[in-house]
């Protein structure tokens, strides 16, 4: 898939609308046509719905856009969500306050990254193996923690968070926009960031530089890890409740995402705004969809379809580049 090389990675006007990948081109052409099918589409109410889905949805799909970048894979991610949200939920039955059941689940999240990030970092296993295997060891636990059942009676608190406002904006949004800022930062702005990009390109030739390149790529895997972590506490505001297996599927809509989006699994190549773009485009899909009422099923049927044309049309626009 076409995506902007290093040095593309801070465009100039111009160049940034040539760089849009097909995510961009498919989601102009999904709002007309929901728009046009059924005018409910663009109700405010379901603007700001899309917007709530969307964000929960980039919040995976940013962490995991730096994984990708170093030529991994995170399918670990959804499990994570659905077990970190229900530490929370049974800490607070306990009697926990909300600040420590959200540190501890930070804690096990980020405890997790990191042996994700040493089997695959330090021993070099597969990412693909190894985090199939701690998907597996993640919903495991949770289904034992909860018999299978989904947590609820808790404190109001995070429902309530959930459904605060920062002056006219969804606190959700708020959230997504400065983990957006602040990855954007780490990564185009900090020499870690120039790693990890670098890592994905030549992990050899960084660590013959004298940089410590197992240590960042292990550093990616907890950073992501950690989000995903605090991003549960999102997922169970939205119903004030906690399901074990309630994530399970969000780490393949994550990386379709961030493949729509541009960002390519060989050579480090791809950029942070890839994410939204393709965050939207799914969002914005199965919201449509909803509002047609067409099957769940079919809906998953038809993000496949909306990877494969968006991957068709940048090998078309590459083509025609030349």
């Amino acid at each position: 898939m076409t995506a902007p090389t290093q040095s593309q990675q801070r465009p100039g006007a111009g160049q940034f609308f040539s760089a849009i990948p097909g995510a961009g081109i498919l989601l102009i052409l999904m709002l007309a046509l929901f728009t046009i099918a059924n005018p409910r589409f663009v109700s405010q109410t379901n603007l700001v719905n899309v917007g709530l889905q969307a964000s929960l949805l980039l919040m995976i799909a940013l962490p995991m856009t730096l994984i990708i970048l170093t030529e991994g894979l995170d399918l670990s991610a959804g499990a994570l969500l659905g077990l970190s949200g229900v530490i929370v939920a049974e800490a607070l039955l306990a009697g926990w306050s909300v600040f420590a059941a959200c540190a501890m689940a930070f804690a096990i999240s980020t405890a997790f990254g990191a042996l994700n990030g040493v089997l695959i970092a330090y021993l070099t296993l597969p990412a693909f193996v190894v985090t199939l295997g701690t998907m597996g060891l993640m919903q495991g636990i949770a289904l034992v923690m909860t018999n299978g059942d989904p947590v609820g009676g808790f404190t109001p608190a995070i429902e309530t968070f959930y459904r605060s406002q920062l002056w006219i904006f969804p606190m959700p949004i708020v959230v997504a926009v400065a983990l957006y800022a602040a990855l954007w930062l780490l990564l185009y702005r900090t020499r870690l960031g120039n790693y990890v990009i670098a890592i994905g390109g030549n992990k050899d030739a960084l660590r013959l530089a004298g940089i410590r390149a197992n240590l960042v790529h292990l550093a990616v895997y907890v950073l992501g890890s950690a989000i995903v972590g605090l991003s549960a506490v999102l997922l169970i505001g939205r119903t004030n409740s906690a399901h074990p297996t309630v994530g399970i599927g969000m780490e393949f809509e994550a990386i379709a995402a961030v493949v729509l989006g541009g960002t390519s699994f060989e050579k480090g190549q791809g950029w942070l705004f890839g994410a939204v773009l393709g965050a939207l485009a799914i969002t914005v899909l199965r919201n449509g969809l909803n509002i047609l009422s067409v099957d769940s099923s079919l809906q998953v049927v038809c993000i496949g379809i909306l990877l494969i044309l968006a991957l068709l049309i940048d090998r078309a626009r590459k083509h025609y580049s030349r």
